[in-house]
Order: structure tokens, then C-alpha cells, then sequence
């Protein structure tokens, strides 16, 4: 009988952590929060971060999980505290939700904001320390149309360009790695200032507003192209 009962136990925790993956809903109601010891959710049932769906890996994004709800969650989604009653309200490590819920506190927006790539930060937030930002077209495949957007080498990201869909928005859209590719000068076609990005197969056509423009491009480029972080000496970054 003993057996028996763990079996159903080690199910019906199963199923409610694949209910929490599935709804988003913590394993304990609301008001349990803090109150009562969460049954954790094992590890390997999981493959991503149970309230911001990155997917773990060994190195960057570690498991972790929420003392209050007993979510698996990663660093950046469960580095709060909070003092929890089942523990003599000492401070244990909580996921943001809980943070919120258990202390009244609301998450302020550096705070959300620290650990964020520069995909997710928004387009004047990174032109402002950028090597290069400007507007350009990314021409498709054929050439005949293309994608005008923001475009930008960052500081601190220096070997990528990333492309916003204006100067104000929120998060790129696309990102480039720049590290290997050659930087192709093309014939102005149509008072169109074009140059090329290339590495092996893959090419990306590009068309500046002016040739001074382009050159700057194509030489900020290369530069990250060949692994070079640093801005040209004598040259302030856009």
C-alpha cells in the first residue's frame, strides 16, 4: 500500500506541474503563497524557464526554482526576495510573480531591464552608445524591393548589427553577426548607394541614403567583420 501511494503521489505531482506548464498557473493557490511549502517541479521536467519560456542551457541560463510557488525558473526571472511564512518569514529566493504578489512591490523598469539583451532594448536606448546607427534598406533576394529600417552597430555588442523597424521601437526585429562576412562596394544603380554583406552563400544588399553614408557603413562593417571593437581613432561613436 505503501508503494502505492508514493506512485500516485510522484503522479499527481506530474500532472500538476505539466498544469502549471500548460495554464501558467502556480501549483499553489494564491493564497497559499508563502503560507505553505510548494511542491517543487523537478527539473527535468522542463526544458525553458517556466515564466519567461527561455530555454535553459548549462552555462548561461542555470534552474532555479521559486520558493513560493515551486516554479523552475532562471536567474533573471527569480532574482527577488521575499520573506515567506513557512520558512519564519526569512527571505528566500522568488520568482517575480510571487515578488510582486507577496510583497506589493512593483518591479521597477531598470530593474526589468539589467539583465536584458540588446535585442530586447529598445532602438534609441541603444543608438545612443552605438558605433554606427543610421537608416538603410535591406534589399530581398531579387533585389527589386526590400525592407527600409533602423539600423545599428552597438558598443557593447560591437561584432553584430541589429535592425529595428524604426528608431523608437522596443526590440529588433533581426540580427546579423558580422564576424567573418566581407563587405562588397557595388556600382550606384539608379542614384542608389548599394554595398554587400557576403559570407559564403549567404548576401545581404543594402542601400545607404548617400555615398558618404554607405562608405561609413561599409567601412564600420568590416571593421567588426575582422573582429575590431574598438571605434576608429580620431572618429567620435554615433
Amino acid at each position: 500500500q505503501d508503494a502505492i501511494d508514493r506512485k500516485e503521489k510522484r503522479s499527481e505531482t506530474f500532472k500538476t506541474a505539466v498544469h502549471g506548464l500548460e495554464t501558467g498557473t502556480p501549483a499553489l493557490k494564491t493564497e497559499e503563497l508563502g503560507r505553505r511549502a510548494p511542491q517543487w517541479v523537478r527539473d527535468n521536467l522542463v526544458t525553458m524557464c517556466m515564466r519567461c519560456k527561455e530555454p535553459f542551457n548549462a552555462i548561461m541560463r542555470r534552474r532555479h526554482h521559486c520558493r513560493a510557488c515551486g516554479y523552475v525558473v532562471c536567474a533573471r526571472c527569480s532574482d527577488y526576495k521575499a520573506e515567506l511564512q513557512y520558512d519564519g518569514n526569512r527571505l528566500n529566493r522568488v520568482c517575480q510573480e510571487c515578488y510582486v504578489f507577496l510583497t506589493g512591490h512593483m518591479v521597477l523598469e531598470d530593474r526589468e531591464g539589467k539583465h536584458k539583451g540588446i535585442l530586447e532594448k529598445g532602438a534609441a536606448e541603444v543608438s545612443g552608445r552605438s558605433l554606427l546607427c543610421s537608416s538603410l534598406q535591406l534589399l530581398d533576394k531579387n533585389g527589386k524591393g526590400g525592407t527600409r529600417g533602423w539600423f545599428v552597430i552597438p558598443q557593447d555588442d560591437p561584432l553584430v548589427l541589429y535592425i529595428y523597424a524604426a528608431p523608437q521601437d522596443v526590440r529588433a526585429h533581426t540580427s546579423i553577426p558580422l564576424l567573418g562576412y566581407q563587405v562588397r562596394d557595388l556600382p550606384q544603380g539608379n542614384s542608389r548607394h548599394l554595398f554587400q554583406l557576403a559570407q559564403s552563400r549567404q548576401v545581404y544588399t543594402f542601400v545607404a541614403d548617400t555615398e558618404e553614408l554607405k562608405r561609413r557603413w561599409m567601412r564600420a562593417m568590416a571593421r567588426s567583420a575582422a573582429g575590431i571593437t574598438h571605434p576608429e581613432e580620431g572618429e567620435d561613436a554615433d
